[in-house]
């Protein structure tokens, strides 16, 4: 398994991070973001969205509706297992057939659902370091996802030298 940890000393970093992320990511993308409350998954993925072509103010936390589909440039499905009780709810739901999709799947406390998950996925673990600092560790699983995880340094850099 392929990994790799990014300290992002600001929200704007990880704006960044998610801009990356929605150049690099495959169609038919599974993600699956980890970490404790007001670690930031919800903002990680609404900077993905944004750079998607999704207004900022559209990308919520689908927690009370549990999944929200965004219209970017590509779909974007966006779901939340923090209220889900079991592995077998989160399965009712049909995720499977949004990881077959052409779209980007983003699940935040994706870890409550860790058996449901399809073998081939980029995880994130986010940390609270800092009032406005965050660690993200990328694992990757899969080779579509070693790959992503290898390049993703690469962009990043780029990016912050062009900023």
């Amino acid at each position: 398994m392929k990994q790799w940890t990014w300290e992002a000393k600001t929200q704007e970093d990880t704006k960044r991070l998610g801009a990356v992320l929605a150049q690099l990511l495959p169609n038919g993308a599974v993600v699956a973001l980890m970490g404790p409350l007001g670690a930031g998954k919800t903002r990680l993925v609404q900077a993905l969205a944004q750079a998607e072509g999704v207004p900022a103010d559209l990308a919520t936390s689908p927690t009370f509706v549990l999944i929200h589909e965004y219209g970017g440039r590509r779909p974007i499905y966006h779901m939340d297992a923090y209220r889900i009780r079991s592995e077998q709810e989160f399965m009712d739901l049909g995720p499977e057939e949004y990881w077959e999709g052409s779209g980007i799947c983003l699940i935040e406390w994706a870890d409550r659902v860790a058996g449901c998950l399809p073998p081939e996925r980029l995880e994130i673990h986010i940390e609270i370091t800092g009032p406005t600092s965050r660690r993200f560790t990328c694992r990757a699983f899969g080779p579509a996802y070693e790959n992503l995880v290898a390049e993703l340094p690469n962009v990043l850099v780029g990016l912050e030298k062009m900023s």
